[in-house]
């Protein structure tokens, strides 16, 4: 996560907090890690604030008060940096799913989001918002084929998926398009060597993550992130003893989790069967 200044501090209210953060660090004569020290984080973080990569967090804002002595200020220039951005509770991780050097995700009953064909994607949206216009939700579906490029950008990340044999199973969106959500997902595993695709069996039974949808970040100059999410709700977690806490429950389920190959076959099967059977037994 490399921290290129923006060099207009008025280009958006987030390079403005940043702007204003660096000034007041400056004028308390203190590096980006003294800083760090003072507020309890690392002096890279610091600079991520700076250079505009980091959504401010409020809670660090008020430190940054306690420590400058401003009041308010920095508290109140957060709310604003945030409000600039579609206020949603999925739009801190999607910054970070942007820079992120491995992504580590895990989920039940559907397809993962970086995964998804716009089939797929608008059937899971039209379900999830069901009393919302089609403008919308149009919107909603271009926003997700648009997070699906990351996979095959240039600086596409490490990315490790764990899918439960629920989701080949589940009709979203009727037979056609769970067919060709399958064949997209083997057509990955095939092309991105980046990707790596596991299926947790029915026979795995129950663990830690089987009621949740968790995203695991990891960066090259940043600490890493979690992001769990459930039905109309999200959260960004960067507490370090939860990162690892979620490291180790995502470790574990990955041992339970078919092997790549074995889960390819699954995935292959279960394609086959939305194709020529029209459901999956």
């Amino acid at each position: 996560m490399s921290a290129t200044k923006s060099k207009d501090p008025y280009a958006n209210p987030r390079a403005f907090y940043g702007s204003e953060l660096e000034r007041l660090r400056n004028e308390a004569g203190l590096s980006q890690t003294g800083l760090g020290t003072r507020a309890f984080c690392s002096g890279s973080y610091i600079g991520q604030f700076e250079s505009a990569l980091r959504i401010p967090q409020l809670e660090l804002s008020k430190r940054f008060d306690e420590i400058f002595g401003t009041g308010k200020h920095m508290q109140r220039l957060c709310k604003l940096a945030r409000r600039y951005k579609v206020a949603h509770y999925f739009e801190d991780a999607a910054e970070l799913e942007r820079q992120a050097k491995s992504i580590s995700e895990i989920s039940s009953m559907y397809v993962l989001g970086l995964l998804q064909t716009e089939a797929y994607a608008r059937a899971v949206t039209l379900a999830t918002q069901r009393f919302t216009s089609q403008e919308v939700v149009e919107r909603l579906v271009r926003a997700r084929m648009e997070r699906s490029k990351l996979l095959e950008s240039p600086s596409a990340p490490v990315y490790w998926a764990i899918i439960h044999e629920a989701a080949l199973r589940v009709a979203v969106g009727g037979p056609e398009v769970m067919g060709e959500q399958l064949d997209h997902l083997v057509e990955v595993t095939r092309t991105l060597p980046n990707v790596v695709i596991q299926v947790m069996p029915f026979a795995a039974g129950a663990h830690r993550l089987l009621n949740t949808m968790v995203s695991l970040m990891e960066f090259s100059d940043a600490p890493p992130a979690v992001y769990t999410e459930g039905a109309d709700t999200g959260q960004l977690i960067e507490d370090p003893i939860l990162v690892a806490h979620s490291q180790r429950s995502y470790d574990l389920a990955r041992a339970d989790a078919l092997s790549p190959a074995a889960s390819l076959a699954l995935v292959e099967s279960a394609a086959k069967d939305w194709t020529t059977h029209g459901h999956h037994i």
